[in-house]
């Protein structure tokens, strides 16, 4: 009975036949020797079937163990999930994004060689589960049946790190995850932890979060405070874009509108796509992990692998490209991303925001102060009050510069990619230019939609003579509706804390800083040094 609630839930037709069988803790030789640990679920029969791999750091119990296992193993797909080197009884140290190629391609070997395994390996999984397939695919001769990709991208540096800022939030909730997560209690929902982590990301110097959270240091948290100034290779081997476009393995994509992969992710599907993959994805109106977006997560992956390993192709008749159009709650299918759009300024004016041209005007200017940064809300979390919220408390702060355009005279679709160019001068040189894109409703109520950020150094080759420089900042991406009588907003800021680390003004790297100056901001929207934030107006 419980089996067949769940696949209700979740969507999914009405498992028939016997139970999978279960063995758990098979050891796996990796090349050094190291033996991780594996649970198959096997589907009724004797013959040799194919293998859908799941390699995982979160445990083979739990989710990773009802869902991706014996979920997918009830409708047909022989599956094995495997813990990560270092996680859950498998052997060695887990140090995230730097050896799941070898163990990933280790791993597929010894399954072809295994009598129940015909041979075929698909994988399949989410976030970091994802990564762990792109870190496989790209580099085995014989390719895989099938890739299942949500929530996740072939390089994840791009998120550590949006715009060369460190993402403070998300990697302290993540470090603070893994480093609890085979503790006593640690699936216990804990609001006192989770005030404790959110505490400890104002810790100073940030490479201490890590302690401050959760009593104890967590490799990775080191490794991504430590390697984030510019030119740092250590995270090269994690990246496998270069990869992308060479794939043959068929791919389908889940991702989420506030997804903080969504930018990475469509990416890749861009790239695929061109390179005539026939990738598939379907963006819906999810954060990270949202439990709203299982269904349509499972569902698609085991339709997906039902359609390559048991030749049940009614699940390929999906779009190439499917999407939610935020406010106006409906779905729209696509033949590729991003669909044709007109590219349309709106240009920054003393406190107005217009597709008409720029005129004379002073710079409008703020201080940012390390000591008391901007804070956010909202937005692409891992954790916390993530999505749309109510943007008050900050447009009201004077560290903040807010744009507003005239009430819309009729619903504006805007479906695409989204940047902003901004004319900016610090004292300093140094500080971060923080763009975010809010709807403003007929109440007054301004709710975030899509935002990006972009840190700024000393001889920045962007400058001109004067020092201003040219930012160029890179929103993620959207499907929204802004509705007849709403308006468009637009917030400048020298930061957005604590989803990115705060700038200190110095040349000190964000391992160590603790101290800080405060920077005067100069943003110039003038005919000569217009700035404006450019969207793909859908449908005229």
């Amino acid at each position: 009975m419980l089996d067949r609630l769940l696949d209700r839930i979740l969507g999914l037709p009405r498992a028939e036949g016997p139970a999978p069988s279960v063995t758990k803790a098979i050891p796996v030789p990796m090349s050094d020797g190291v033996r991780l640990l594996a649970d198959r679920y096997a589907v009724p029969g004797d013959e040799p079937r194919p293998v859908v791999l799941i390699r995982t750091p979160y445990g083979r119990k739990g989710l990773s163990g009802k869902v991706f296992g014996e979920t997918f193993a009830r409708h047909g797909l022989q599956t094995v999930v495997q813990s990560t080197r270092g996680t859950f009884g498998s052997g060695g140290e887990f140090r995230p994004f730097h050896l799941e190629k070898e163990d990933g391609l280790a791993t597929v070997a010894w399954l072809r060689e295994q009598p129940w395994c015909d041979g075929r390996v698909a994988m399949a999984g989410a976030s970091y589960l994802g990564h762990t397939q792109w870190s496989v695919a790209p580099y085995l001769d014989e390719p895989l049946e099938a890739l299942c990709l949500a929530i996740t991208a072939s390089e994840f540096v791009s998120t550590f790190y949006p715009g060369g800022v460190l993402a403070v939030d998300n990697m302290v909730s993540w470090s603070a995850l893994i480093g609890r997560q085979e503790g006593r209690f640690a699936g216990v929902p804990n609001p006192w932890q989770t005030k404790k982590t959110r505490q400890a990301m104002a810790h100073l110097p940030v490479s201490g979060a890590d302690v401050a959270a959760i009593g104890k240091q967590v490799r990775f948290l080191q490794d991504v405070t430590g390697h984030a100034e510019p030119g740092d290779d250590f995270w090269a081997p994690s990246d496998h874009s270069e990869r992308v476009a060479a794939l043959t393995t068929p791919v389908t994509m889940v991702t989420g509108w506030y997804d903080l992969f969504i930018a990475a992710q469509l990416r890749d599907f861009k790239e695929l796509a061109a390179a005539g993959r026939a990738p598939r994805i379907t963006i819906g109106p999810w954060a990270h992990g949202e439990p709203a977006s299982l269904k349509t997560l499972v569902s698609d992956q085991i339709g997906f692998l039902s359609a390559h390993l048991l030749g049940d192709k009614a699940q390929l008749r999906q779009a190439p490209v499917r999407l939610y159009l935020q406010g106006a709650g409906r779905w729209l299918d696509f033949d590729s991303w991003p669909p044709k759009s007109d590219a349309t300024p709106y240009f920054l004016r003393p406190g107005g925001l217009s597709v008409a041209e720029p005129v004379e005007s002073k710079p409008g200017t703020f201080t940012f102060d390390p000591a008391d940064p901007t804070p956010t809300v909202g937005g692409p979390l891992l954790k916390g009050v993530w999505k749309q919220r109510d943007n008050k408390i900050v447009e009201e702060r004077q560290d903040v510069l807010v744009f507003t355009g005239e009430r819309l005279k009729r619903d504006l679709d805007v479906i695409g990619e989204v940047s902003a160019l901004v004319h900016v001068r610090t004292d300093l040189g140094h500080g971060d230019v923080f763009v975010r894109l809010c709807d403003v409703d007929g109440r007054g109520v301004s709710r975030n939609v899509t935002d990006g950020i972009l840190r700024l150094r000393p001889g920045s080759p962007e400058s001109d003579v004067d020092g201003v420089v040219a930012a160029e900042v890179h929103l993620d991406p959207t499907a929204y509706r802004f509705r007849r009588g709403h308006r468009l907003r637009l917030q400048v800021a020298g930061g957005a804390f604590p989803r990115f680390a705060r700038n200190h003004g110095t040349d000190e790297p964000v391992f160590s800083a603790v101290d800080g100056k405060p920077a005067r901001f100069e943003v110039f929207h003038d005919p000569a040094r217009s700035s404006r934030i450019t969207l793909p107006v859908f449908g005229g």
